[in-house]
């Protein structure tokens, strides 16, 4: 009998050992239970929205960004195209998704600050309803003419007095902004025909469809150095490195500086620590050789900042061409 009592303090003991041992293991907190929110992100794999068609400028900087990204997070980030009115279609949809860093999107600075001018008010997209993870960079706008036009200049369209038809690479965008502000202090007749991204506005140059188009550098160079097109001027604010011999619109004695530029945003509420481990990853791979090497090649400009710089360049950058359309009377929802 005196066994059996011996035997039943050292069970006791036993469990409450166990006991504190389980309670040390949460924390030392009863009721502290470790849940899924507490796990490390990212847990599954990420998507990744391009308001623009695969293939084009905003795609190719997605899927070179999202690589090197994914590889140190330890999860895929899958590129997910969801083209529409310059990308306000994939914003919205990322609007709508959990606030989680699940769902992320490349923007384009266009539909934050050039599509506000051109839609209605309740259709603009406003970069502040997303928190901003990073900028990624800019991309300079070259306007085009044919081989065949015989156009080597912007000089040589004005005295040419004669109406001409500019391509687009759609409504509200820096192609259609840097053409329509340039057109209007030359004083040029001048009507846009919009087409849905770069390649088939730079088809429709070569083809003579239209007269000249604003291009982005990138998608422009291959045929520039083919000798199919002839860049006229450059929309950026200093001649670019890879184009230091064709003058920008300003030298030409125009005020149209446009470019275009890109970022990272994930849906507005997104955990402030989820936010900085994405941004931990893009800039990671934003230092890779590979990243640095596709840059070149496309002829961007890096533009590798946090969230508030992004929106203090584009919030500017809306209010410096809302003037100047106002200054020129310039409609942009007419084409």
């Amino acid at each position: 009998m005196q066994k059996r009592l011996g035997v039943r303090p050292r069970i006791a003991a036993a469990a409450m050992l166990a006991a504190a041992l389980a309670l040390a293991g949460c924390g030392g907190n009863v009721g502290d239970q470790k849940s899924g929110d507490d796990a490390a992100f990212p847990e599954r794999g990420i998507t990744l929205l391009v308001g623009q068609d695969a293939g084009g400028s905003t795609d190719l900087i997605a899927r070179a960004a999202a690589d090197p990204a994914g590889s140190d997070l330890g999860q895929t980030i899958t590129v997910l195209n969801k083209p529409g009115a310059n990308g306000a279609l994939a914003a919205k949809e990322l609007a709508g998704a959990e606030a989680d860093g699940y769902t992320a999107m490349v923007f384009v600075g266009s539909l934050a600050y050039i599509t506000p001018l051109a839609v209605p008010a309740d259709e603009a997209v406003d970069i502040k309803d997303y928190e901003v993870v990073t900028g990624l960079s800019q991309d300079d706008y070259v306007l085009v003419a044919s081989a065949k036009s015989g156009f080597k200049t912007v000089k040589d369209i004005v005295d040419a007095d004669q109406a001409v038809k500019y391509g687009t690479t759609g409504v509200g965008t820096g192609s259609h902004l840097s053409q329509a502000l340039l057109f209007s202090q030359a004083e040029v007749d001048a009507t846009a025909v919009p087409f849905d991204g770069g390649a088939p506005t730079l088809t429709a140059v070569m083809g003579g469809q239209v007269d000249v188009a604003s291009i982005q550098l990138g998608e422009a160079q291959p045929q520039i150095e083919a000798g199919k097109v002839t860049p006229l001027v450059t929309f950026a604010e200093k001649r670019p490195s890879y184009m230091p011999d064709t003058p920008t619109a300003v030298e030409a004695g125009y005020d149209v500086p446009v470019q275009q530029s890109r970022s990272i945003v994930v849906p507005k509420g997104t955990p402030e620590d989820v936010v900085a481990r994405l941004r931990t990853a893009f800039r990671k791979a934003f230092a890779t050789a590979g990243y640095k090497d596709f840059n070149t090649q496309r002829l961007l400009t890096p533009n590798e900042v946090d969230g508030p710089t992004v929106l203090g360049q584009w919030t500017g950058a809306l209010k410096n061409y809302r003037d100047l359309v106002g200054q020129y009377k310039i409609d942009l929802s007419e084409n």
